[in-house]
């Protein structure tokens, strides 16, 4: 769709791996059952965090513009103002916050402190009178209480229980576009590849990328993984596990390619993702001196042996892995794969 011009590394050699089966899943709640499912994330305390529209609104919320020929590019802004609902579930507790207007297309969701939500769009125009501000924050009435810009090219957007955002840029929010690093521009916002934000909004701390650091530079955030406690991230080009601590970065060579979602036990890794056919592998790693050493490789499945839907979303928070589905939310713990 024009929406990111991903590399691959060599050829894919696809072997017939075991099979890991997710365990038993939990119904998604939709605040009304005629809505659909725009977007999902999991929250700091490991809760689901969706983002909701009727189904004739979720077509502008996916705006796109088709340029003459062939190529599609993903807008900033919605086709239309839509009325979405943000909804929070954990155990059997559903809070769900309604959003009159929203006009950020492509968004993201994570919760904030005092039952706020912050809504973030993945792709963000520079302008000469000023940038789009793609990141709103709604009041648990739903009212806007701010908006910031956080740049183009979005990845991931996490937020921590004290309301520190975490913001991992994918190539064209590295290098360039909408506008952004052109003449008389400004240089992307997302040129370290990895963001840290205040609670309002403000960068805070930059991954040292393209300047002196040993595990190279994050050309595309493919992976990442944020605690209150540490931020653990694999990326492009080489895909280094590399983890955050105090504004400190460590790091592991590893030879698995195109993990999309990463999760940590330990010294354990769990790295979900690869190209093409590779989409649902499953590697287990030992984080040993400078390099992850593959301990175990599956395919992962649903409960009943069938294949991850191709529009399912994993994401890593802590040692869980959660996959999401239109219906369903499954969580993997990584303990129950390594037996640690």
């Amino acid at each position: 769709m024009g929406w990111k011009s991903r590399r691959r590394k060599g050829n894919q050699t696809v072997p017939r791996l075991p099979t890991w089966k997710l365990g038993e899943g939990v119904p998604v709640v939709r605040p009304d059952r005629r809505d659909v499912l725009v977007s999902a994330s999991i929250g700091p305390a490991g809760e689901l965090v969706t983002l909701w529209s009727a189904g004739k609104d979720e077509a502008a919320l996916r705006s796109v513009t088709t340029q003459p020929g062939w190529a599609t590019f993903p807008d900033p802004t919605a086709a239309r103002p839509v009325a979405a609902r943000v909804s929070r579930q954990a155990g059997d507790t559903v809070d769900v916050t309604p959003l009159a207007g929203l006009t950020l297309a492509h968004p993201s969701v994570q919760p904030l402190p005092q039952g706020r939500v912050l809504v973030v769009g993945a792709r963000c125009r520079w302008r000469t009178d000023g940038p789009d501000r793609n990141a709103v924050i709604y009041g648990s009435d739903g009212r806007i209480e701010a908006q910031a810009t956080l740049g183009d090219g979005i990845e991931h957007v996490f937020t921590t229980t004290s309301g520190e955002v975490w913001v991992g840029y994918f190539d064209e929010g590295v290098y360039g576009n909408y506008g952004w690093g052109d003449a008389n521009a400004a240089p992307p916002m997302g040129t370290s590849g990895l963001v840290r934000f205040t609670p309002q909004l403000e960068p805070a701390w930059r991954f040292p990328s393209h300047v002196n650091n040993e595990w190279g530079a994050i050309d595309d955030c493919y992976a990442l993984n944020v605690t209150d406690d540490a931020v653990w991230t694999c990326y492009y080009t080489d895909f280094p596990v590399v983890q955050i601590r105090g504004d400190s970065v460590t790091g592991w060579r590893n030879e698995v390619d195109g993990a999309r979602a990463l999760v940590v036990s330990g010294t354990r890794v769990g790295l979900l993702g690869g190209y093409g056919p590779q989409r649902d592998r499953l590697v287990v790693g030992e984080l040993a001196g400078q390099a992850m050493r593959v301990i175990g490789e599956y395919r992962l499945v649903l409960p009943k042996g069938g294949p991850l839907p191709a529009h399912a979303t994993a994401i890593g928070r802590g040692a869980v892995l959660h996959v999401v589905t239109a219906n369903y939310w499954y969580q993997l713990s990584l303990e129950d794969v390594t037996g640690q």
